[in-house]
């Protein structure tokens, strides 16, 4: 099978059928409409004072999918550097997935706990609050690349695909393992 045979199966006509700009424009909205509420729900409305067990583990299994979807994107990276197309593709679906899972896990832990101040004091401050912020502001940014390097690549343009993930791969990266590393940090002083 040849990669232009298995590029028209990536392909999705439904995608390939929509407009570029309409598809980035809905994206764009979507994207900030899910920024918005996740800072309201961050740092404008209070926590509850009571949740279920469960709640207290969710920063645990926060790190792990972060860390599964890491590892994904990495394989994903590999496998498309070895012009293996559908391989790629289900790591990338994946670590989306994995993404995914992150977004619904952080928005219940979030919902009952509210705002997580850092207790840390000294030389670690500044260093966790540099972390954080990047890490906010880069998690901003990379739904809208995720989902337009998805877009590009269902609706098979390819090119506009490779363009956009260059971006998008170095981004998703430093998300997840800025996650990662935030979960770490907090829990050394929490």
């Amino acid at each position: 099978m040849t990669s232009k045979d298995i590029r028209s199966q990536i392909t999705i006509e439904a995608v390939r059928n929509i407009n570029a700009a309409k598809a980035l424009v809905f994206i764009m909205i979507i994207s900030s409409i899910a920024f918005l509420f996740l800072v309201w729900l961050l740092y404008f409305r209070e926590g509850t004072e009571n949740w279920p067990a469960y709640v207290s583990r969710l920063p645990t299994v926060n790190a792990i999918f972060n860390s599964i979807a890491t590892i994904f994107l990495i394989l994903g990276f590999i496998s498309i550097k070895n012009r293996d197309f559908k391989t790629h593709m289900r790591y990338m679906i994946a670590a989306f997935i994995m993404s995914c899972l992150f977004l619904v896990s952080y928005v219940v832990y979030h919902n009952f706990v509210g705002h997580t101040p850092f207790p840390g004091q000294g030389w670690i401050r500044p260093v966790y609050f540099t972390i954080l912020i990047s890490h906010i502001i880069l998690s901003a940014a990379v739904v809208p690349l995720i989902l337009s390097s998805f877009y590009f690549s269902f609706a098979g343009k390819f090119e506009t695909h490779r363009r956009v993930s260059k971006f998008t791969l170095p981004v998703w990266l430093y998300v997840s393992i800025t996650g990662v590393a935030i979960y770490f940090i907090l829990n050394a002083y929490v």
